[in-house]
Order: structure tokens, then sequence, then C-alpha cells
């Protein structure tokens, strides 16, 4: 048995920091009654996620649901982190979707992403994981 504990809980500050040096991960969204997964590439803005999208599923489930969640991780060959995020996801109009053209998100895929939305927490956490896997070292 492990002495010590494998899992470290990460601080609010911890977490941010994570989100800010990466700039993919996974947002979770409700969609005609059922959960739905997609990857995006993001921005952290002060306080929050900012993304681009089209029109599709993953707008149309923003629009109809705001609450989503959003996921970041990280693995090696000794640990692992994840970072959630949960909160209401909003779109950006006028000024403030203008104002997303100075920050440095560009799509990954060579689509036009017109639409600008938002993703203002209301819960972050994280936890890093130290990884025990045997079978590694029986290779």
């Amino acid at each position: 048995m492990l002495d010590e504990n494998p899992i470290t809980p990460l601080s609010a500050e911890q977490c941010w920091d994570l989100l800010r040096q990466n700039e993919f991960g996974r947002l979770a969204f409700h969609l005609a009654g059922e959960v739905h997964i997609t990857p995006i590439n993001y921005v952290v803005d002060e306080d929050r996620l900012i993304f681009r999208t089209a029109e599709g599923g993953k707008l149309l489930g923003v629009v109809m649901n705001d609450d989503v969640a959003f996921e970041i991780d990280e693995i090696d060959d000794e640990q692992a982190t994840s970072v959630v995020l949960r909160g209401s996801a909003r779109i950006l109009e006028g000024d403030e979707a203008d104002f997303v053209d100075t920050l440095p998100l560009r799509p990954w895929v060579d689509t036009t992403k017109l639409v600008v939305v938002a993703i203002t927490p209301s819960e972050i956490s994280g936890r890093t994981f130290k990884l025990h896997r045997p079978w590694m070292h029986m290779r």
C-alpha cells in the first residue's frame, strides 16, 4: 500500500494557470435531451474562456441551454492532470465579439467560425494524479 496520497487537488489559481498554458480541450453541452462532448480550441481572457464556432450542434446547444462544462488534461509517464470548469456560455456580439480579434484565438481547422462564445465559470477544480502503472515496467 502506498503511504502517499496519489491525488493532489489544485487551487483555482493553478487551474487557471494550466488553462492559460493550453489551448485545446473538450466542451460538454446539452442538446435535445442529451449531453454532447466536442473538442474545441480556446483562449483564456481574464476569468473566462473564449472560443469560436460556426452554425451547428455546438452553437444550437449553447443557445438552447447555457449550462456547459469544459475539461483539459495533460498526461506523461508519471502523472496526469485534469482541470474541469463548469459555467454558463454566452454568445458575444458587437464590440465584445470584435475584441476577441485581439486575442490569440484562431480556428485550428481551415473553416469559417464567426460566432464568438464566452464561458463564465461558476466552478473550477483540478487534480493531479501520480500514476502507478505497473504494466508499463513489464514491457
